[in-house]
């Protein structure tokens, strides 16, 4: 059964993703983008309806009142294709920064164009990430966005030791802006390059927001331990449900690691 809900959600995923993306052309490009926001995020919301109708896998998303008003860095765990799609329906007028190849998509990247997010060239890291501040600077003082930024930049299993990159802390520092770190176990249930989706509730927190203005070792100390202790909890919860998703050994040493340290307090 496991495996024909997955097939089934899977086909249905990609299905809708093509349709909805071909018939909401018109309105999408004829109306005024922040109007046009609306097809990305009913995209969202019905995929992930999907996901809990088909797969039975559910979406608790906690800590909306931790979101500022106005334009912020949204920093989340990078476990799943869920949190790609899963949070920016909470947001205003999402920017992401992304690979300059997928603007070049049909389609899809019209899209992306269309929003105006901001595209990277994969060269020099520091000649990027200066164009990239710049660029995101530069659409921050046109309106205020939240930037979604994954701080680990590529997926990892949960429970992996924490790997966080410091492009983060320099477009923090250039920016002034908050950081809103999230929290979740995704990849429990949709893990990453893996075709099976497990069942259950996928549980995720903006946590408080981190102020701006902190010392670059501050702020990163801080992201990294709040995001990770809201992780552990979760990972823990996760396991303490009554049918959990299988555990990757990441998770399962993860968990060993946080029983002794629990014993030793």
């Amino acid at each position: 059964m496991l495996y024909l809900r997955s097939l089934a959600f899977n086909f249905a995923f990609y299905v809708s993703l093509i349709v909805q993306m071909i018939l909401w052309t018109p309105y999408y490009f004829l109306s005024p983008r922040h109007r046009a926001w609306f097809v990305p995020k009913f995209w969202s919301r019905t995929s992930l309806w999907l996901y809990r109708v088909i797969a039975g896998t559910k979406s608790d998303i906690a800590g909306t009142e931790n979101l500022p008003e106005g334009s912020f860095i949204l920093a989340p765990k990078h476990q799943s294709f869920w949190d790609a799609i899963a949070f920016f329906p909470y947001l205003k007028d999402p920017l992401y920064i992304l690979k300059r190849e997928l603007t070049w998509i049909p389609f899809f990247g019209w899209y992306i164009q269309k929003m105006r997010m901001i595209p990277v060239d994969r060269g020099s890291r520091s000649k990027a990430l200066k164009a990239v501040t710049a660029a995101t600077r530069a659409e921050m003082a046109r309106n205020p966005r939240q930037l979604i930024i994954y701080p680990e930049g590529t997926r990892r299993a949960p429970g992996a030791e924490p790997a966080y990159k410091y492009g983060i802390v320099e477009i923090y520092t250039q920016l002034g802006l908050p950081v809103v770190p999230v929290a979740h176990v995704a990849g429990l249930y949709w893990p990453r390059r893996k075709f099976l989706r497990y069942p259950g509730t996928i549980r995720a927190r903006f946590l408080p927001a981190i102020p701006p203005g902190l010392g670059k070792d501050e702020f990163m100390r801080r992201l990294i331990s709040e995001t990770e202790a809201a992780c552990d909890a979760l990972l823990v919860e996760a396991s303490r449900q009554p049918n959990p998703p299988p555990l990757p050994p990441t998770a399962v040493k993860r968990l060993a690691e946080l029983t002794s340290e629990a014993k030793w307090k």
